[in-house]
């Protein structure tokens, strides 16, 4: 056998500490984005679904409703206004509800229409688009901003930087005020803000929010959905051959190159791919759509505006990369209604349903009862039986309401407390009742031993019939 010489020797070894850096350096540094703006079909639809959500989340909580903020959510009175609702945190489950169809919801829309949730309606999207066209205005086109980065410090550079950044910032603290707006009342807010008087807590947490928002939107970008998005990670389990994608159509565009404009490129053995980078350059997360679907992908069609625009120019048809499916890429036909679409829709439909009948059927009384643990009756001298319960009574209405209290299940059973009593808004009592059963009264006069057994106790408003509420306990008697 022969021996292997020193060359061979040494590039196994370079081999070897070139596969173990690849294995050890995991983390690619981050390469800069410097994308180029670009106008068509798809950018016009995302204006109409970016600016809605913009509008509505910096509104809302500007907008007065019946006297008080629209959308507010008063965590240390424990109070959530919505509109001319109010919630409380015994109606958490209602949230849990909503976030079940939320989730479902986006299975479905996912399954039928892939990531369109993240190109179009995604906050970090819409925020990333807002920041990405302020530093457009302020920094100049994709290669203006190239040139600009490369250039060495001058006072038209600090200028440009220093207004995007300004600009940036502004915006981002604008966001972050106005989420706090959502937890305290926004216009006492903004006067503390803006007079110096704000206390530590609301100033702590609008900075968080303005430096999240500013690094978020501003310098991470594409960072935030590829690597601390799990959306992106778990989508391709509700994706199939049928879903919705932005995909590159091969057969009709490779092999691509460049070519003189009026010449038939199929005598070149060409495809209506010009290779111009354009689909690259417009590209938020900076990949080639032309290698197939890739993760980082979200389907926000920029990529498809730009190909349409140059397939203009070029006399081409439109759709080179377009929205389409694997199995009509492969020339099969494509299916909506499939088993994973169904059950999406049956179970969306069966919550919503569940949850309008809890909002249709919901009071906004609260009451609980507790029976007196430490004694289960008492034995008059007169031989009636006694039990001793505590009423927690909530009015979760928004206005003061005065209750009465009735109790049925047994016969001849008595109330020996107050049985009316007033609560303010918001207000919770307990209320102390005493029930008294007479041994020869609990069948209506014939004289039998009484016994055991279910009652209900009733809490209704005199000035509202409608509002009232229920809840069952036990009447306890000695067993002979």
């Amino acid at each position: 056998m022969s021996k292997p010489d020193s060359k061979t020797i040494v590039s196994d070894a370079d081999q070897f500490a070139h596969a173990e850096v690849s294995e050890i350096d995991l983390y690619q540094k981050r390469e800069k984005i410097y994308t180029r703006s670009i106008e068509g079909f798809f950018q016009r639809i995302r204006t109409f679904t970016g600016w809605p959500l913009l509008y509505g989340y910096f509104l809302l909580p500007w907008i007065n409703w019946f006297g008080r903020q629209s959308v507010l959510f008063d965590l240390p009175a424990r109070k959530f206004y919505i509109l001319n609702m109010t919630f409380w945190p015994q109606d958490f489950s209602m949230l849990a509800w909503l976030l079940a169809i939320a989730a479902f919801s986006l299975f479905l829309f996912t399954a039928l229409f892939g990531r369109v949730w993240c190109g179009y309606t995604c906050p970090q999207t819409v925020w990333t688009s807002i920041f990405m066209w302020m530093e457009q205005h302020t920094e100049g086109s994709r290669n203006q901003r190239i040139k600009l980065d490369q250039q060495a410090w001058s006072l038209n550079k600090f200028l440009r930087k220093t207004a995007k950044h300004s600009l940036w910032f502004g915006f981002a603290f604008y966001t972050g005020f106005t989420f706090v707006g959502y937890f305290t009342p926004i216009y006492d807010l903004g006067y503390q803000f803006f007079t110096f008087t704000a206390n530590h807590v609301a100033v702590f947490w609008v900075s968080f929010f303005t430096v999240a928002t500013y690094i978020n939107a501003g310098w991470m970008r594409e960072q935030v959905c590829m690597y601390m998005c799990p959306y992106a990670r778990f989508q391709s389990a509700m994706f199939d051959k049928n879903t919705l994608i932005v995909s590159y159509d091969k057969k009709r565009g490779e092999p691509r190159g460049s070519r003189k404009h009026g010449v038939d490129h199929k005598q070149e053995n060409l495809g209506d791919c010009i290779d111009c980078q354009l689909c690259v350059q417009v590209c938020p997360t900076g990949i080639d759509i032309r290698n197939g679907l890739q993760y980082q992908c979200i389907g926000c069609a920029l990529c498809i505006d730009a190909c349409n625009s140059v397939m203009e120019k070029m006399h081409y048809p439109k759709g080179l990369i377009r929205y389409t499916t694997e199995n009509r890429l492969l020339g099969l036909p494509g299916k909506i209604i499939r088993p994973r679409v169904i059950g999406y829709s049956i179970a969306i439909a069966a919550m919503c349903i569940l949850l309008g009948y809890k909002l249709i059927a919901r009071t906004p009384l609260q009451l609980d009862v507790i029976r007196d643990r430490g004694q289960l009756f008492i034995q008059r001298d007169d031989g009636s039986i006694e039990n001793n319960y505590t009423l927690n009574v909530m009015n979760m209405d928004n206005s003061d309401h005065r209750y009465h209290v009735t109790v049925s299940g047994m016969k001849a059973l008595s109330l020996l407390d107050e049985t009316e009593f007033n609560l303010q808004s918001g207000e919770v009592r307990k209320i102390p009742m005493r029930l008294s059963l007479h041994p020869n009264e609990n069948t209506g006069g014939e004289v039998q031993e009484p016994h055991s057994g279910e009652i209900v106790f009733s809490v209704q408003a005199i000035d509202n019939g409608k509002l009232q509420a229920q809840h069952k306990s036990r009447f306890i008697v000695p067993e002979h």
